[in-house]
Parts: structure tokens; C-alpha cells; sequence
């Protein structure tokens, strides 16, 4: 039922929280955090194709405040916007749900597990190249066809 997958979900929370002991600002602070960084010092420092690795990547971590936005029934370009102007001054900022404003997930107490934040990485960086693998080889078989038809 709902309530018991409720339930576990709450409990395996607090575990991973106890075994990991580190929490990340929550409300989509982790994920704008990453997009300026990705966006600003390490895109700098990449060169070639690599930049637009890069800007990709730091695209879609946007997704996370985006949808928090979207579930809100918030304007997403304008709850994102104020998170990044908000972000570009230095703080750590969440998404208010109630508002649409940005707010300080810290002072608030809203937090995400390590755990989940790592695994996300992890996950997106695997399905990336995935994709890629999938892509190349897609384009492999058309180019072999092409070349045995004629």
C-alpha cells in the first residue's frame, strides 16, 4: 500500500542519512549549486567539444528545479531565474513551493541524502554514455547499409 511504501521510503531516508552522515541542501539547491558551477569555473577550463559536454550536463541538472516548479504549478522560467540570480550572488538556495520564491533550504531544514544525490550523478553520467554507445552504433549499422546497397 501507499502508506507503508510511504513508511519505508521515510525509514530507508533516515538509514542512509546515518550511514552516509551528510545531507545536502534540498528544494533544488544541490542542482542549482551544480549548474553555476558546471556553468561558470568548469566550463571555463574545458576546451573543444568538451565545452558543450559541459553545458549539457549543467542543463540538466536544471531538471530537478524545474519540475519541483512545474509540480508547484509555479512559472518554471521565473522561479528558475530568481533561483540562479539568487544563486549568482553566492547563496544556497532551494525553490519555495508555496511562493515561487527562492529561499535558504538550510535555514528551512529541507534536505536531500548524499546517497540520492550521488547515485543521480552516477546514473546520468552512465546513461550519457549509453546513449552515445547507442547513437554510434546506430549510425554504424546506416552507414554499413548504405554502403551494402549500393
Amino acid at each position: 500500500s501507499q502508506i507503508s511504501d510511504a513508511i519505508r521510503d521515510g525509514l530507508r531516508a533516515v538509514k542512509n542519512a546515518l550511514e552516509d552522515q551528510a545531507l545536502v541542501p534540498g528544494a533544488g539547491a544541490f542542482e542549482i549549486a551544480a549548474h553555476a558551477h558546471l556553468s561558470g569555473p568548469v566550463k571555463k577550463t574545458a576546451t573543444g567539444r568538451a565545452k558543450l559536454g559541459v553545458q549539457a550536463f549543467a542543463d540538466a541538472m536544471l531538471v530537478i528545479p524545474k519540475t519541483l516548479a512545474v509540480n508547484a504549478g509555479l512559472d518554471v522560467q521565473d522561479a528558475v531565474v530568481a533561483l540562479q540570480d539568487e544563486a549568482g550572488e553566492g547563496h544556497v538556495v532551494g525553490l519555495n513551493l508555496l511562493t515561487g520564491e527562492p529561499l535558504d533550504p538550510v535555514g528551512e531544514g529541507i534536505w536531500d541524502n548524499y546517497r540520492v544525490k550521488r547515485h543521480m550523478i552516477h546514473s546520468s553520467a552512465v546513461i550519457a554514455s549509453n546513449l552515445l554507445i547507442t547513437d554510434e552504433l546506430m549510425r554504424a549499422g546506416r552507414s554499413s547499409l548504405k554502403e551494402g546497397g549500393q
